[in-house]
């Protein structure tokens, strides 16, 4: 295993990014930047052994720096949607960005994507790690509590790519941290991934009001088009006459997964007939939304000045369901003061 360094260019305000490139044994790779300890690159090979990127993103700093879509981004302190933009907690209301509608979506506008974060890496002999950590002041964003922060990205040689999440907070408060990676397993500039095949171990999901806001009920996903318990192109009831995929326009939803939430368990596959590849998703979490990229604007030049469109990736985003912390009966994203929040996401790519 080996990790290298590279300059990934200067931000607006002249700091320094740098780029983290993992390779593994098998000649898999993943690229990863200070900035945002986002996501950047995933190349993996296909049927034939071509190596392709299976992520959207940019080719450097700037792009991220902007990065309307969110692409491969580390979302914080609260992924997804709160409703009204405020939430209560210990009697006390705390008052967030509105930079969704009424509603405030993935913290606000400066998510945890877009700040530098102290870097350390590790070299073992089947792992290689580069690990992003910073300090989340009290009342950034409008949450309380000083949130001490890691994520720790791992590849391995079974072509896992390994994404841990830890957070100590000095008060009580909320956290919600996922990735919003989109993924293409036909390659970054492939165009549209409807043709490839999900599943989804959720009996249920969790439908929204128009705002995308969680009503708080639970739905079966039986004789839906929300059912992805067996493999299922994504493109197959995507226009179905359903008020929740009208009301998204597409999917957008937040499934409850069928796991225990004590081990990290699969929850999900997405396949490639085409190219071949596929990729396995396990994590703790209670749950996890689908996205099609039903917001990409169409008009944002990505990597290799490819123009991404709508539904030219999808993301499993694994998460506390959205407006939990509104919603009681919801498992709950409040993080006491001094326990530790602590979760794992894995995506693993192989070939059918």
């Amino acid at each position: 295993m080996s990790i290298k360094k590279h300059s990934f260019g200067k931000t607006s305000a002249g700091e320094e990014a740098t780029l983290y490139t993992l390779i593994n044994k098998k000649g898999m790779s993943v690229s990863l930047t200070d900035f945002g300890a986002n996501i950047v690159n995933i190349i993996v090979p296909d049927k034939d052994g071509k190596y392709d990127d299976v992520v959207l993103g940019y080719d450097n700093v700037k792009g991220y720096e902007g990065n309307p879509a969110g692409y491969g981004s580390f979302i914080g302190r609260h992924a997804n949607r709160i409703d009204g933009a405020s939430f209560e907690l210990n009697g006390k209301t705390y008052t967030l960005e509105k930079n969704d509608g009424n509603n405030n979506l993935h913290a606000g506008s400066k998510s945890y994507n877009k700040f530098i974060y102290e870097t350390e890496t590790f070299e073992e002999e089947d792992a290689d790690s580069v690990e992003f950590s910073r300090l989340s002041p009290h009342m950034e964003q409008g949450f309380p509590g000083n949130l001490d922060i890691s994520v720790t990205y791992t590849l391995t040689d079974d072509n896992e790519l390994v994404i841990e999440y830890m957070a100590v907070s000095d008060k009580d408060t909320i956290c919600n941290l996922t990735n919003h990676s989109y993924f293409n397993l036909n390659g970054q500039a492939s165009g549209s991934v409807l043709s490839q095949k999900v599943m989804i171990n959720a009996d249920t999901f969790t439908p929204t009001n128009d705002a995308l806001i969680p009503t708080g009920e639970i739905i079966s996903v039986e004789g839906t088009p929300m059912d992805f318990r067996k493999l299922k192109a994504l493109g197959e009831d995507i226009n179905a006459d359903y008020a929740p995929l009208k009301i998204a326009g597409g999917y957008d939803h937040n499934y409850v997964l069928n796991i225990s939430g004590t081990e990290v368990e699969k929850v999900g596959e997405l396949v490639s007939d085409e190219s071949g590849r596929t990729m396995e998703i396990f994590t703790n979490k209670p749950g996890m939304q689908l996205y099609t990229g039903n917001f990409i604007s169409g008009t944002e030049a990505g990597k290799k000045n490819f123009v991404y469109q709508k539904n030219d990736g999808v993301c499993f985003e694994t998460q506390f369901f959205p407006n939990s912390c509104n919603r009681p009966e919801f498992p709950s994203c409040v993080l006491k003061a001094g326990n530790e929040y602590d979760y794992v996401t894995v995506y693993k790519f192989g070939l059918k």
